[in-house]
């Protein structure tokens, strides 16, 4: 027997490696749409988005690398937030390059022209391959090894506060609101990834009104530590009142060169208290060097078609403690 339980032990160390393993997020540069690949510990895969059509397959061909990257050959769970193109644009040819087994949404699209139908029914042909799961506020993405709680979806949002949440929100006095918004940006799939004690959330285009319903009166999410920069950075949502309530140590923004990392929501992450880094997905060039973060944190320098596509990745332990990689120059920062 004492000769056979070495044996055993080298038989479990492959999954007990596995196990060990931390949570990975890969933020893919697809030039200011969304794909985000979520690694969970128990080796399953989430894709949230998946950049834009065309463009020779370029949106398509950089989650692919970036899932071998990760050690990725399927994705488990693909979440699309909603129906624009640069977010579920690219489904038809990353399916062909990665076998997708469940497609995660809001249900119907809200818009109704001509292109908005095609973009739909495309979607909706892959979709039918899998398995579909339509999801609503307080819902559950049931990846093994990571929390995944739907916040908002189909213009709604949760109810109640999560555990630990419910704060009042004082800025919210001053909240301004915008016009009301028809389109597809107001149905976004939000989410809160939790692993252990640490807290992502991706909203996805979720606008201005809305995520008031989140904050105010009172905050219903509490404080998280990586902000994936609602709606690429554009102005149009990332208020003051959501950002300061969420109180990340670091916000990480999709942006492209010419889309998103607007100077007002840049300097609205800039201003808020807690937030020790803003990293970019690209070099915002309606910014300029004084709303635009070191270059050591931004991903992509150069516009298309010099761009070469750059990842960034957070890498998040159960403690809380994680750490983002810079796929360009390979810098590092830890954050306890």
């Amino acid at each position: 027997m004492r000769s056979f339980v070495p044996a055993l032990i080298l038989l479990a160390l492959p999954s007990l490696l596995s196990a060990a393993k931390n949570l990975e997020v890969y933020s893919i540069d697809v030039e200011g749409g969304q794909a985000t690949l979520f690694v969970s510990p128990s080796g399953e895969s989430m894709l949230v988005d998946t950049g834009w059509g065309g463009f020779n397959q370029r949106d398509a061909l950089r989650i692919a690398a970036a899932a071998k990257t990760a050690g990725v050959k399927k994705i488990d769970y693909l979440v699309i937030t909603h129906y624009h193109t640069d977010h579920v644009g690219g489904v038809l040819q990353l399916a062909e390059k990665l076998p997708i087994h469940n497609f995660v949404d809001h249900g119907d699209s809200v818009e109704q022209n001509q292109q908005a139908k095609v973009l739909f029914n495309t979607y909706t042909s892959y979709r039918d391959k899998g398995k579909h799961i339509e999801v609503k506020p307080g819902d559950v993405v049931p990846i093994k090894g990571i929390d995944v709680k739907v916040l908002s979806a189909g213009g709604k949002v949760i109810d109640s506060p999560l555990p630990g949440a419910g704060q009042p929100n004082p800025e919210c006095g001053s909240f301004q609101m915008r016009d009301p918004d028809s389109t597809e940006n107001a149905q976004s799939v939000g989410l809160l990834v939790t692993y252990g004690s640490f807290r992502m959330i991706d909203l996805g285009d979720l606008t201005w009104n809305k995520e008031k319903d989140l904050v105010c009166p009172v905050n219903k999410i509490g404080a998280v530590d990586v902000y994936l920069v609602s709606h690429h950075g554009m102005n149009m949502s990332g208020s003051p009142q959501l950002v300061h309530a969420l109180h990340p140590k670091v916000a990480l923004m999709n942006n492209g060169p010419r889309k998103g990392g607007s100077p007002e929501a840049w300097q609205t992450i800039h201003d808020t208290p807690g937030v020790q880094d803003l990293w970019q997905l690209h070099f915002a060039v309606a910014g300029g060097k004084e709303h635009n973060s070191a270059d050591t944190v931004i991903a992509n320098l150069d516009e298309t078609p010099a761009c070469e596509g750059r990842w960034i990745r957070v890498e998040a332990q159960k403690d809380g403690s994680f750490k983002l990689y810079n796929s360009r120059n390979k810098y590092e920062q830890a954050y306890k």
